[in-house]
């Protein structure tokens, strides 16, 4: 339980490095999953739930700071935040540097420990931490189908990924549920796997696609072109 879900993005990343090109996996996957662990270590100071899950939490944000670096090392060149057309407030999670991720990180601990150090005796407090935790790492998948959505395949994105993500899950939702672990754990399980089951309708649905879509222009590629064009 602590050590299985991080292994999954082990062949993830070894595929990125091995093509030295991170086309087809969503880096805001990393930011969901270290906001989201990170807030779940606040989240077991309140209420102690079992010790697997918290190590699970820290050998997570371990291997995505890892992924992280290695997502931006091999970014594609013909990207948004490599032009300065990032459409997010501040450029959110599209910095260009690792050291940028880093800080965010650094500042969302600091700001997380002042409310648990003023907020932390109140029950409902904690109550909320947990939803929020829990409840954006369900939405993990998220970015991962809208990007399969909007290019109409799964390349750059491992199978063993996406097979680790519904095992995983589906293994999370029956522990849970036989370890009665507390209800933010259910709920978000059971709402996470949900997506999970979208991704796997999506990889039947564009299997026929072009092995290699790199090169084919998106909507937002095409917004991009225009822009520079216009400059």
């Amino acid at each position: 339980m602590a050590v299985a879900p991080p292994l999954v993005y082990a062949d993830q990343a070894y595929s990125i490095v091995k093509e030295r090109d991170s086309t087809g996996f969503s880096r805001d996957v990393c930011a969901i999953l270290l906001i989201a662990n990170i807030t779940r270590c606040f989240f077991w100071l309140g209420d102690q739930f079992e010790t697997a899950l918290l190590l699970q939490s820290i050998f997570m944000i371990l291997a995505q700071l890892a992924l992280l670096y290695i997502c931006i090392r091999y970014k594609p060149h013909l990207n948004s935040e490599n032009r300065g057309l990032s459409a997010r407030p501040m450029s959110f999670w599209q910095w260009p540097t690792y050291i940028q991720h880093v800080e965010f990180l650094a500042g969302l601990i600091l700001c997380e420990t002042i409310l648990y150090l003023i907020f932390g005796r109140f029950d409902v407090f904690i109550s909320i931490l947990g939803f929020l935790a829990l409840g954006l790492e369900s939405t993990l998948p998220i970015p991962q189908l809208i990007s399969n959505y909007k290019r109409r395949s799964l390349y750059g994105f491992r199978m063993s990924a996406l097979i680790g993500w519904v095992a995983g899950d589906s293994y999370k939702v029956a522990y849970f549920f036989i370890r009665d672990s507390p209800i933010q754990f259910k709920v978000c399980a059971i709402f996470q796997l949900s997506v999970d089951m979208v991704i796997v309708v999506q990889r039947i649905l564009y299997r026929n696609a072009p092995s290699d879509l790199t090169f084919l222009p998106t909507e937002d590629d095409l917004e991009q072109a225009l822009a520079l064009s216009e400059e």
